[in-house]
């Protein structure tokens, strides 16, 4: 019998693999993504201190498209670094949480990068 994958549960693995590797600090925290069928969500986070220090996502009212595409990814990176600048965060650490760096993902990652973030 072939056993369907459970691709929610696959996801996680490789995130907590992920996650054993990279973690955030005060001074280069972690950029965390997490993408649903109709939101993308990101967060800048400081992890010795469990903090969130910035976060973002496509239900803010600043990004126009509503949809979780590469459209908005690349609006909610801009975003994302313009608030990261704001409270003198320049470089971080990317989580991109267990999802391919493909697609939404890269879009965003690269538009981070173009807003003045480094990492």
């Amino acid at each position: 019998m072939i056993k369907k994958i459970d691709r929610k549960k696959e996801r996680t693995r490789r995130h907590l693999r992920v996650r054993r590797k990279i973690s955030g600090t005060a001074s280069r925290p972690r950029l965390c993504v997490y993408r649903s069928n109709s939101n993308i969500y990101v967060q800048i986070i400081d992890d010795v201190a469990g903090n969130t220090l910035v976060s973002a996502s496509t239900l803010d009212k600043q990004i126009k498209t509503k949809h979780a595409n590469k459209q908005a990814a690349k609006e909610l990176g801009t975003l994302i670094a313009k608030k990261a600048i704001e409270k003198d965060i320049k470089t971080v650490v990317f989580d991109r949480g267990g999802y391919i760096y493909h697609g939404v993902v890269k879009e965003l990652a690269e538009a981070a990068r173009e807003g003045g973030l480094q990492f």
